[in-house]
């Protein structure tokens, strides 16, 4: 049984690494299979030499994080010890800093995971961006927050946010109400980010101006879109066709960001999805990004990264079988 002491800089910085109630330390404990203690204004860390080495990783990783204003939780505390796994916990060096915007509700809004530092990035440096990834790695939400930071910074005049009507075992001719009415549902997402960025009554009032616009797809054939940034969710929905007439309304001074999730397209059978296609044909285009997210990116519950892996193993297991 080895030990080893960390200290820490403020009363404050342990404060923020124990968490409410030892939460955190109860994870690192428990992920590295170590006691972790407070003494003397620092950690103490209890355990084999190996387990100690990398509890006082993640445990220096994530004082950093707190110091550069990263909220340390349990989805941070599993990342970085995912992270120090891996071998990867130099990568963490990358979070922290300016956030990307202030909310509504004043809370200052920054990338969780190295791989949505990266996005975030990309999508500063690109025209285009795909961001391609599991449910709850945040694409839509980010991709909202980097175009009201445009617009913020008046480098676009409008941002437009759209994406397919395609529904998961219901049609569109069964819903009460108008076309609007129909779509609306389809649109809640990007709707919710759109209230947390700006507020109820800045929303409403952008809306009204046209600066903000929540449109279906299809209306956005025939336009071409200046200073604008353009948002494109659930793009596995696309048909080949569809997602070149999106591509194709770019505009000067404008970006585009694309998301979605190819492991869940609900078009029919015998519709290939355009954002699959899309990756294909884009691929190596200059001023053009691909991203990848992976389940280490999820930063919803735990269960939902625990639910992509199952799937992504049962599915693996699926091709073996059928060759």
């Amino acid at each position: 049984m080895s030990e080893k002491f960390v200290p820490a800089d403020s009363p404050e910085q342990l404060s923020v690494l124990f968490g409410q109630l030892d939460g955190n330390v109860d994870r690192i404990q428990k992920n590295f299979n170590v006691t972790v203690v407070s003494r003397d204004g620092g950690i103490k860390i209890i355990g084999d030499e190996e387990n100690i080495g990398g509890a006082e990783k993640a445990l220096r990783a994530l004082m950093t994080m707190a110091d550069k204003g990263n909220a340390v939780n349990e989805q941070t505390v599993r990342y970085v010890s995912s992270m120090v796994a891996d071998g990867a916990e130099q990568e963490l060096q990358e979070l922290g800093g300016d956030g990307i915007c202030v909310t509504a509700s004043g809370k200052i809004l920054r990338p969780r995971t190295v791989g949505q530092k990266r996005y975030t990035d990309a999508i500063k440096e690109n025209t285009i961006v795909l961001g391609i990834g599991p449910a709850g790695t945040g694409k839509t939400y980010l991709a909202v927050a980097m175009a009201v930071k445009a617009f913020r910074e008046h480098k676009i005049k409008k941002i437009i946010l759209t994406r397919p009507a395609v529904e998961a075992g219901e049609k569109l001719g069964f819903l009460p109400g108008d076309l609007q009415d129909k779509v609306d549902p389809y649109l809640r997402p990007l709707y919710d980010a759109l209230f947390d960025m700006f507020g109820a009554e800045s929303f409403a009032r952008y809306m009204e101006k046209g600066i903000i616009e929540v449109a279906p797809l299809a209306y956005m054939r025939g336009r071409t879109l200046d200073e604008a940034f353009i948002i494109l969710d659930e793009a596995q929905n696309t048909t080949s066709e569809q997602i070149k007439m999106f591509l194709t309304r770019l505009g000067n001074e404008s970006r585009m960001v694309i998301t979605g999730d190819i492991t869940q397209i609900d078009l029919p059978d015998t519709r290939k999805s355009g954002l699959v296609e899309a990756i294909k044909v884009l691929k190596g285009i200059d001023d053009i990004q691909i991203h990848r997210f992976t389940e280490k990116d999820v930063v919803r519950h735990r269960l939902v990264q625990d639910i992509i892996k199952a799937y992504e193993k049962y599915n693996e297991g699926r091709k073996n079988i059928h060759g």
